[in-house]
């Protein structure tokens, strides 16, 4: 069965959040929690300082992070917006290449599919044949055809 902290903890990797931001959201709803109560959250069950998080901070946490993505009546926002922001905001490792995106980009401008250096793409793609094996001399039936009458006489 999953806890409230598993929920928590899922939506915090989803959602690419960091500490203080879960905690700027929390004050949407007016709800104050520090970074340390927050991270109690996240520990290991057997951890000495773990916290087993109520129902009472998640349903403000899910609340507030309506009002976070969708904005208000009077001031309404696209999630999508607000989820680039987040992923513009996370560094990126000094030893890895910069790769914001994992989808492939496409090389040319008409949309190809990408592997055809220069030229457009066509109805029917190019694909390796797969080889042919050459089939060796026709087998002969060990049995001859037989036709059965399931126990029925011809007459």
């Amino acid at each position: 069965m999953m806890t409230n902290n598993d929920i928590f903890k899922k939506l915090r990797v989803a959602l690419m959040l960091r500490d203080d931001q879960i905690v700027e959201i929390l004050e949407l709803v007016d709800f104050r929690i520090t970074k340390s109560e927050l991270g109690a959250f996240f520990r290991d069950e057997k951890h000495e300082n773990y916290m087993e998080c109520g129902d009472q901070v998640l349903r403000n946490f899910l609340n507030a992070l309506v009002i976070h993505l969708r904005g208000t009546k009077e001031n309404p926002k696209s999630p999508t917006d607000v989820l680039a922001k987040h992923k513009a905001q996370i560094p990126a490792k000094e030893g890895s290449k910069d790769r914001p995106e994992f989808k492939a980009k496409q090389k040319d401008e008409e949309g190809a599919r990408g592997d055809k250096p220069g030229g457009k793409a066509t109805a029917k793609a190019d694909y390796k044949k797969k080889p042919s094996f050459k089939k060796g001399p026709a087998k002969t039936p060990v049995v001859e055809k037989v036709k059965y009458n399931f126990g029925k006489n011809k007459k």
